[in-house]
């Protein structure tokens, strides 16, 4: 049963952490209601999205979950002490974010130049910097280059045919 494999992948993203299980049910929880839910599971992709999401809200200072679960009942600082500074959350752009760490561990798993592009991109996202990127790799400057845009490109691609709209 694909339950059990959930926990399993549950308590080795959380490294046994206590909150395996929270983050094991909210995983399924918001899986289920994602509306590509049927789709990834006919596509045989459902516990690789899965292992995204749970990765990302258990991780994840800024994910939903840690929003709900582990900031409740925090105490806030007011703002000038008057009123409380209130963020609205963005679920578009979440979903968006979830997505294309999605399709970035995707393209890990594909083919050798869909992983060389995913992995230099992920790279650029940490220290968005060709020349840096080129020291620290031995890659040369326009290669890295020519990678992240092909990268983009191919990432805009899929979320266009996955119906996720974006604003990059």
């Amino acid at each position: 049963m694909n339950y059990d494999k959930i926990q399993l992948m549950a308590k080795r993203i959380t490294k046994g952490s206590s909150e395996w299980e929270d983050v094991c049910h909210y995983t399924i929880e918001k899986f289920m209601e994602h509306p590509r839910a049927e789709e990834l599971v006919e596509k045989g992709e459902a516990m690789k999205f899965m292992s995204g999401m749970m990765h990302r809200s258990f991780h994840s200072s800024t994910s939903p979950y840690h929003t709900i679960y582990r900031q409740k009942g925090r105490m806030h600082s007011l703002k000038d002490g008057n009123e409380p500074e209130l963020v609205e959350y963005n679920y578009e752009l979440d979903i968006t974010v979830e997505a294309i760490s999605a399709i970035l561990e995707e393209m890990e798993g594909e083919h050798q130049q869909l992983w060389y592009q995913s992995k230099l991109f992920r790279m650029w996202l940490d220290d968005p910097n060709f020349s840096e990127l080129s020291r620290k790799t031995g890659i040369p400057r326009t290669s890295i280059s020519q990678a992240i845009q092909d990268c983009r490109e191919y990432v805009k691609q899929k979320l266009n045919e996955r119906g996720i709209n974006y604003d990059f």
